[in-house]
């Protein structure tokens, strides 16, 4: 534009003839505009404004000549001086002009580049949204309940009659809070009095926080993470909070849906939701809270500190896991972020939490080489069907994770003498991948049965009791405690125990042990807990307890 402003210039006064010389003392002023024309009025018609603006100013910086005198060269350089002056303020002019309009034309421009841009951000947005509407369609498909009360899916609806047999009813229940069975869950009313909020965690996409609802009901609270690098990251690329909060969710509504079809035992509760798709009602569009029965996180740490049988009874719920999930209603599915963070304790319950990595889909191949599993110091290759897909991709990858974060922590240390046969066999074939899901949950269910009914006791002789006095309905006081590890009690030594007589081989182990006594109480395999003690001071009633006394170490009454 500036360019073409200075093309013009001379156009406008360079049309004239400007030539000072000649000039009479009169101030006839010759040119095209025709001789004889006044100077002092530069009024030609044919001239615009800027030519008779020049004219002025031209004449107004050359002196008229004195009668018979002539102009001198001083007066020329003036006027020429004056010119250029002129002619760089017309210039300036034209450019600041210039400049205005591109500047109008330009925030026209840049109005119509940003609307362009936000509605091409939009698209790309809404395409993310439709990419996670179709995962979550598989999720739809219609299930029964056999009779052990696991979903099964059903397989006689052909692939074109599955969009006409989506399960739009659950769907309605996960997003809009709708549905027979919503009517026993929690919604957004449980939130009203929420008291005592404590974070437990976060992550890229949610955050978790620790809750008691009005009553004092402990629940767990999945919500969006708002400071999340996922909505962090999608607000910066998308320019659109709601819409992105709207993406993001679907990770959650997706969870929701998989609690919903992957009930187990060994996995988290889903007591309810809260949810804002519809908006209004308090709640803004697009959040969603997702309520959980409240766990308490796995901390490894403190887990190995614990006895043997707890231990084993993490493992054990693990692989019940692996197994259903190796026959889900939505086929083998695969943990694919498998760590212990992942799942929590309720009761001391094992029970997987987050179900946001998990897949369900077969690994297609054409050769064996397309079918391997890499570890960090491990690599396996497993069969390619017949099918084109690998055999039992995800069970055996579930089993070795199992195998490497769990079993080699928690299973061989302090297991009883009589199951460490078993034991060393589990860690073998799992962790060479020798066995498949149905065979390593038959092992672990072999030891449970020897561990509960006590036959891997039966190398101890009941003549072991011999040496101990028991008093029956009787308790100790008084105690002088010693501790052991693992023991269910910090102050002293507590173990559990299936009977007396192995209560009496432990008591006989330790040096320090001259008395034990049998609680009512009992661990979750039934075994009864057995505190172990040194001495005691005296013996008091008690219809649930048994004090089981070294005989040497009996009081004896004295002879008369």
């Amino acid at each position: 534009m500036v360019l073409e402003q200075e093309k013009m210039l001379p156009r406008l006064i360079g049309s004239r003839s400007y030539e000072l010389t000649g000039h009479t003392s009169k101030g006839e002023f010759p040119g095209s505009c025709g001789a004889g024309a006044s100077v002092e009025r530069c009024s030609c018609r044919n001239w615009s404004d800027s030519e008779r603006l020049v004219c002025r100013l031209r004449l107004s910086a050359v002196p008229a000549a004195q009668d018979g005198e002539t102009p001198g060269m001083g007066h020329s350089l003036r006027a020429a001086a004056l010119l250029a002056f002129v002619v760089l303020s017309v210039l300036v002019s034209l450019l600041i002009t210039s400049v205005k309009q591109f500047g109008s034309g330009s925030t026209r421009f840049s109005n119509a580049t940003d609307e362009e841009e936000l509605a091409a951000l939009r698209r790309a947005l809404d395409l993310q949204l439709r990419e996670r509407r179709k995962e979550i369609l598989p999720l739809l498909l219609p299930y029964d309940e056999n009779k052990d009360g696991v979903l099964e899916e059903v397989h006689h609806f052909s692939e074109l009659d599955q969009i006409s047999v989506l399960d739009f009813s659950l769907w309605n229940e996960v997003t809009l809070g709708s549905g027979k069975a919503h009517r026993d869950r929690m919604g957004c009313e449980s939130l009203m009095d929420v008291r005592a909020a404590e974070v437990l965690g976060s992550g890229y996409t949610k955050l978790v926080v620790k809750a008691n609802l009005a009553g004092g009901q402990p629940v767990a609270l999945k919500l969006v993470n708002e400071q999340g690098i996922d909505m962090s990251k999608c607000v910066e690329d998308f320019k659109d909070p709601q819409g992105c909060r709207e993406l993001v969710s679907y990770k959650l509504q997706k969870e929701m849906l998989l609690l919903q079809r992957l009930r187990h035992p060994n996995v988290i509760k889903l007591k309810g939701h809260c949810s804002g798709v519809q908006g209004g009602g308090g709640v803004e569009k697009g959040r969603v809270t997702v309520i959980l029965e409240q766990g308490t996180p796995l901390q490894m740490i403190q887990l190995l500190q614990t006895p043997w049988e707890d231990r084993f009874r993490v493992c054990l719920d693990l692989v019940r896991l692996l197994h259903f999930l190796s026959r889900s209603p939505l086929g083998s599915v695969g943990l694919l972020d498998f760590q212990p963070r992942q799942f929590v304790t309720v009761s001391g319950e094992l029970k997987l939490t987050d179900l946001d990595d998990i897949s369900a889909e077969e690994t297609a191949c054409r050769t064996d080489a397309d079918c391997t599993l890499q570890f960090l110091h491990r690599n396996f290759t497993l069969p390619c069907s017949s099918r084109g897909v690998c055999e039992d991709l995800n069970e055996k990858r579930n089993i070795y994770n199992a195998y490497r974060f769990f079993f080699t922590y928690l299973l061989p240390h302090q297991a009883p003498p009589g199951l460490t046969h078993l034991v060393d066999h589990i860690m073998n074939t799992t962790g060479e991948l020798k066995a498949n899901i149905n065979q390593t949950l038959e092992a672990f269910e072999h030891i449970l049965l020897l561990y509960k009914s006590g036959l891997h006791l039966d190398n101890l002789h009941p003549s072991i009791l011999r040496d101990y006095t028991v008093m029956r309905a009787m308790r100790t006081s008084g105690d002088v405690e010693y501790r052991c590890w693992p023991s269910y009690s910090q102050q002293g030594c507590v173990l559990s125990v299936h009977s007396a007589r192995e209560a009496a081989y432990i008591c006989n182990s330790h040096s320090q042990c001259n008395s034990f006594t049998l609680t009512g109480q009992k661990t979750w395999t039934g075994r009864f807990l057995a505190s172990f003690r040194s001495s005691f001071g005296h013996l008091v009633p008690n219809g649930a307890s048994e004090v089981y006394v070294k005989r040497s170490k009996v009081h004896q009454p004295p002879s008369s």
